[in-house]
């Protein structure tokens, strides 16, 4: 890829993607805080999110491919036992499964 046509590409990316952005801030302030389009786009995320974190978990890529599945398992089962016992607080149940996953591989020699 020669560099001009490298430099247009990134320079139509961040046109796209600040123009969503753009709109999204103009429109921020007349959606209402209750309303079904962001109860949509609520759903939108946490749909994308869900999807995200169960390709990780079943079809992960790099390092973390090296791991065998019931260890990233361990880890899913490890992160939301915590943050259900600790009463929904989200900082300890990432940490619970980072702890779990980065102890489980170094125990196993990876």
């Amino acid at each position: 890829m020669d560099e001009p046509f490298a430099w247009l590409t990134i320079a139509v990316a961040a046109v796209v993607t600040y123009l969503w952005r753009g709109l999204g801030v103009a429109l921020a302030g007349r959606v209402a805080p209750d309303s079904r389009v962001l109860d949509w786009v609520t759903c939108v995320a946490y749909a994308l999110l869900a999807g995200l974190v169960a390709r990780m978990i079943l079809v992960p890529v790099g390092p973390l491919a090296s791991v065998d599945l019931w260890m990233r398992l361990a880890a899913v089962v490890a992160a939301v036992g915590c943050y259900l016992a600790v009463g929904r607080r989200l900082l300890p149940g990432v940490l619970a499964g980072a702890t779990t996953l980065a102890t489980l591989a170094a125990v196993s020699g990876l």
